[in-house]
């Protein structure tokens, strides 16, 4: 029977005794869904996963979502390759706080994401729990932000301007296969403070890089607020610090994590495999 401890974090458990390169039972789903449900992020250490194996358990919680700025590996449609090259100089990728897709009319509810070549040192990934960021938050501050609607766009960073644009002469040589498309202009309005889709729980939905500002609201209000809600979303009380180990697969909610990627693996070769869930079954 699949074991769940609580790692001493904001959020994040392990998951541990559970094969998922077979089938799994409806019972072990079901079981696994109330640990994310209430754990926001799961590890699943020494899992031995074929890309079909990453598609099938990816499946076990919803359909597939909609990745539309990243070229899948060729072998499967949905899956998308993280990567960076040992001796690769461009900016780093995801390293800002972030809920994945969420310039999406239905962004993605959770992420799956399984390392096969993992570094010896750096490369943490960040998870920020926005349920407990909203709890905390102070009284003139929650009020102040409880009516928002936040303008999300993925103009800044996938159109052909954006920052990861091949005009920018930083990101030749870049590994990834990241597509720039004149599609990233269009804007999705989400409330800035969100009830989770299954739990109801209330959390922080926001994104640096995606939201231009807040309906209603002039553009330098805005930004000039938008900073001080990002520094505090990101605040160490909040934060689980992953490491990673090859084999391993990690998947979070996007309802209620924010994450970012962190560098310190200069000269060595990173690859994972992701996977995005959308609508609940």
């Amino acid at each position: 029977m699949l074991v769940v401890d609580p790692i001493d974090a904001p959020c994040g458990a392990t998951v541990s005794n559970l094969d998922l390169s077979s089938d799994i039972s409806e019972e072990s789903v079901a079981k696994l869904r109330q640990a994310w449900l209430q754990y926001h992020v799961l590890v699943f250490p020494n899992q031995v996963l074929s890309p079909a194996d990453l598609e099938r358990f990816t499946l076990s919680f919803g359909n597939f979502g909609d990745d539309p700025f990243f070229s899948p590996i060729e072998e499967n449609s949905h899956i998308a390759a993280i990567s960076r090259g040992a001796n690769e100089t461009t900016p780093l990728f995801a390293e800002n706080w972030h809920t994945d897709w969420s310039f999406q009319a239905k962004p993605p509810i959770g992420t799956c994401l399984y390392g096969i070549q993992i570094p010896p040192v750096g490369g943490d990934t960040l998870f920020s729990n926005q349920h407990k960021a909203y709890d905390e938050l102070p009284s003139a501050l929650k009020k102040k932000i409880a009516h928002l609607t936040a303008i999300h766009s993925a103009e800044s960073a996938y159109s052909p301007d954006g920052v990861y644009s091949d005009k920018h002469e930083g990101n030749v040589g870049r590994s990834m296969n990241i597509v720039v498309s004149d599609e990233a202009r269009k804007t999705q309005s989400h409330p800035f403070i969100r009830p989770h889709t299954e739990t109801g729980a209330l959390a922080l939905y926001s994104t640096a890089g995606y939201i231009q500002g807040f309906s209603g609201m002039e553009v330098q209000e805005s930004k000039k607020l938008l900073q001080e809600l990002h520094q505090y979303q990101g605040s160490p009380q909040f934060v689980y610090r992953h490491k990673w180990q090859a084999n391993m697969l990690v998947m979070w909610d996007n309802r209620s994590v924010l994450h970012k990627a962190t560098g310190g693996y200069d000269g060595y070769d990173r690859l994972l495999h992701r996977t995005t869930i959308s609508q609940f079954k």
